[in-house]
């Protein structure tokens, strides 16, 4: 049997004594859960206090904000709600779709949108009982100083598995922290690092209080796809999001800007090059093969996850593809 460790709670009603709640040495936020409690059963926190997210009203909001062009979500808002929101589902389907892809219901009813954003990276090696971890050694995530993935590499290379971040980062979207020195704004983009063990550039005391989404002024196609070998459950084994600025009225629409990104590669999202999309027709069959090749010359898997590297890789392409036909078929 797998056990919780022993640690203190502190449920704060404000964003301001959550803040202070988080200054208290070995403090750890916890929202949903659904991602924490495992890890701590498997020894990979040893927290001193767990600080809930549950009663501060100030992140539990969808709000529409016409002035700024802006649609702004509180962390504290599960993904059971943003996939239920009908507004969401027909201005941002891409990020309704990913929400809605996560785990099960139970798991979405409690996962909230700030968890998604912080989810911690993953690896075969690592998400695993402290018990198989020892066998091994360990690793450069969890007591060792080996990359059982790339051996003679000097960083963690585990994986950011999000399902709405990759979405997100397509859709622009920035984060607004607040912490001990009040609240900072920064694109989602560049929230993240390449370093699997500090993934997130969240400074000390900080916590992620808002998602903000910029409300698009020219017409959109946007889309998620992502592989799993269940239909639910499962994270994802390579994900792709894509966002295209269309100029033009149905079929005929020709590409202006798109955005392509990448999830499950290394510790932090994968934006593409994605110029040789300009000025193609949207519907055109070429459209969909440039995207599959776009996300396979790009997109560089490692074996730290399941399934092979090179076969996840090849699902790139497939699902890049399918991912743009979809699209087509759904305008």
């Amino acid at each position: 049997m797998l056990r919780l460790p022993i640690f203190g709670t502190k449920s704060p009603t404000s964003l301001e004594e959550l803040v202070a709640a988080m200054a208290q040495p070995g403090a750890h936020l916890v929202a949903g859960g659904t991602d924490l409690l495992p890890n701590l059963k498997h020894g990979l926190y040893e927290p001193k206090v767990l600080v809930s997210i549950d009663r501060v009203e100030e992140l539990q909001h969808i709000t529409w904000d016409e002035d700024a062009s802006m649609l702004r979500i509180g962390t504290g808002v599960t993904l059971s709600q943003i996939a239920a929101d009908n507004e969401i589902g027909a201005r941002f389907p891409s990020l309704a779709k990913a929400a809605g892809l996560v785990a099960s219901p139970l798991i979405r009813n409690m996962a909230t949108i700030g968890g998604n954003i912080n989810l911690d990276t993953r690896c075969r090696y690592v998400n695993q009982s402290e018990f198989w971890r020892s066998a091994i050694g360990g690793c450069l995530k969890s007591g060792g100083d080996v990359c059982h993935v790339v051996p003679k590499g000097r960083s963690c290379v585990a994986a950011m598995s999000s399902d709405c971040v990759p979405v997100l980062t397509s859709l622009g979207a920035q984060l607004g922290q607040v912490g001990p020195n009040g609240r900072r704004d920064l694109a989602m983009a560049d929230y993240y690092s390449s370093d699997g063990i500090a993934h997130t550039r969240r400074e000390a005391g900080e916590i992620t209080a808002e998602v903000c989404i910029p409300i698009p002024t020219r017409d959109t196609a946007a889309q998620y796809a992502k592989w799993t070998v269940r239909k639910s459950i499962d994270f994802p084994l390579v994900s792709i999001a894509m966002n295209f600025e269309l100029s033009g009225s149905g079929h005929d629409a020709t590409i202006v800007a798109a955005t392509i990104c990448l999830g499950v590669l290394a510790a932090r999202p994968k934006l593409l090059r994605a110029d040789k999309l300009k000025g193609l027709r949207f519907s055109d069959a070429e459209t969909a093969e440039v995207v599959g090749e776009l996300c396979y010359a790009q997109g560089k898997t490692l074996d730290n996850v399941p399934y092979e590297a090179g076969y996840r890789r090849s699902m790139l392409r497939v699902f890049g593809k399918r991912a743009v036909g979809q699209l087509v078929k759904s305008r």
